[in-house]
């Protein structure tokens, strides 16, 4: 992968709440184009100062949209399995940001998000160039299912092999068609298996450049997660591109209110990467940084929840109960912290040892840093296998080891 990266982007986002990228020459940015290259439209504003952007085998050029196909595979009859690859290319110099959705293809908020961004930037008044994916996972979504028709999970299989399962050839080949041109990524989530999140970052805060990263997202909780073998955003940041994970809301269903909250955290990042001219107004203050716990039921029934997502909680309050139907016994789950509610499950039918309650305890961002630059792996289940939006989840070396 290109040595550039660490040199040039990572300078660039250290420094991304100084300046925008027009000004800034460390972000790298596409060669210029000579005068006499300079197409016509009525888009662009000002001088058109970078050349077109190559992509899929295509050509985008200076203040133009396109929408491109990536083919992800072939499907059990034999037949081209294409998603689509939006990209915005700006007049202006500027990093290039991938937005990633659906790996998950029953994340709906998260395609829907990274559909309205991608219709919604002006590519003729765009620092930098936009990559946007809706759909990473078709098969998936095509199904209103997490996982690919085997049952694996895509986003423990990057970066992928183009000689080993399914789920790693499209890894690979989306690796290395699209992944290729980023320069930073933001892989959109939501919880899973009927539980929601609060809108939150996820992030390595052991890394500088990624520390940083999270500062763009406006009034947005951010939490320490080293992330997993496999997944997007950690296969990107071994390749030196700064990535987090941001998760919003539930699977299965449209919420608005979630949406727009991505809306204007990743509007906000934009404009902090010297991408826009429009920075979102925010009523609350700046991040939030968070260590959190799960809570588990103790006993199996029905889960009847008395909080909801942002309610702040005390030690010893009642979180929600577990109702036996048949013994007609209902058991209290309480709260072992000060915090916030940041995860939680829907109601639902649960076992003993369900991880009902995702609390969030707020600490200071040098806290945070220094217990992530200790090793801590951050937000995990009670195993550590895996990150904790899946917290019932078994490890897959099994089916790792295939690549």
């Amino acid at each position: 992968m290109r040595s550039r990266r660490s040199a040039g982007w990572a300078l660039a986002i250290v420094g991304l709440v100084a300046a925008p990228a027009a000004a800034d020459e460390s972000f790298v940015g596409p060669p210029p184009l000579s005068p006499a290259g300079d197409p016509a439209s009525s888009e662009f504003v000002g001088p058109v100062l970078v050349g077109p952007f190559e992509i899929l085998d295509a050509q985008v050029l200076p203040g133009k949209r396109a929408r491109l196909e990536w083919n992800a595979n072939m499907n059990f009859s034999g037949s081209e399995v294409v998603s689509p690859v939006v990209v915005v290319h700006g007049v202006r110099p500027g990093p290039v940001l991938c937005l990633t959705a659906g790996i998950h293809g029953d994340e709906l908020n998260s395609v829907e998000i990274v559909r309205r961004i991608a219709n919604r930037v002006e590519p003729g008044d765009l620092g930098g160039t936009l990559i946007a994916v809706p759909i990473v996972n078709l098969f998936g979504f095509s199904r209103n299912s997490r996982y690919l028709p085997d049952r694996r999970d895509l986003n423990r299989f990057f970066p992928g092999s183009r000689y080993g399962s399914i789920a790693s050839r499209i890894a690979d080949s989306f690796f290395a068609g699209v992944m290729s041109r980023c320069e930073a990524l933001v892989d959109l989530h939501t919880g899973s298996f009927d539980r929601s999140n609060l809108p939150q970052v996820r992030a390595d805060l052991s890394r500088p450049e990624v520390r940083e990263f999270t500062q763009g997202f406006g009034a947005t909780p951010v939490l320490h997660s080293r992330g997993s073998r496999g997944m997007l955003r950690t296969a990107a940041l071994n390749v030196g591109i700064p990535a987090v994970t941001f998760e919003v809301g539930g699977p299965g269903e449209l919420e608005p209110v979630e949406i727009a909250h991505g809306e204007q955290a990743l509007e906000t990042l934009m404009h902090k990467l010297g991408m826009t001219r429009h920075l979102p107004a925010w009523d609350e203050p700046q991040p939030v940084f968070y260590e959190s716990t799960w809570v588990r039921a103790d006993a199996g029934g029905m889960l009847l929840s008395h909080v909801a997502l942002g309610d702040r909680v005390e030690p010893g309050q009642v979180l929600g109960v577990v109702i036996d139907p048949i013994s007609n016994i209902e058991r209290e789950i309480v709260s072992p912290v000060h915090g916030n509610v940041i995860g939680m499950a829907r109601n639902q039918v649960v076992l003993p040892g369900f991880a009902a309650f995702h609390l969030g305890e707020e600490a200071s961002e040098q806290q945070i840093v220094r217990d992530a630059q200790g090793g801590s792996p951050g937000v995990a289940d009670e195993d550590g296998l895996r990150e904790s939006d899946d917290p019932d989840a078994l490890p897959l070396d099994e089916e790792l080891d295939e690549d």
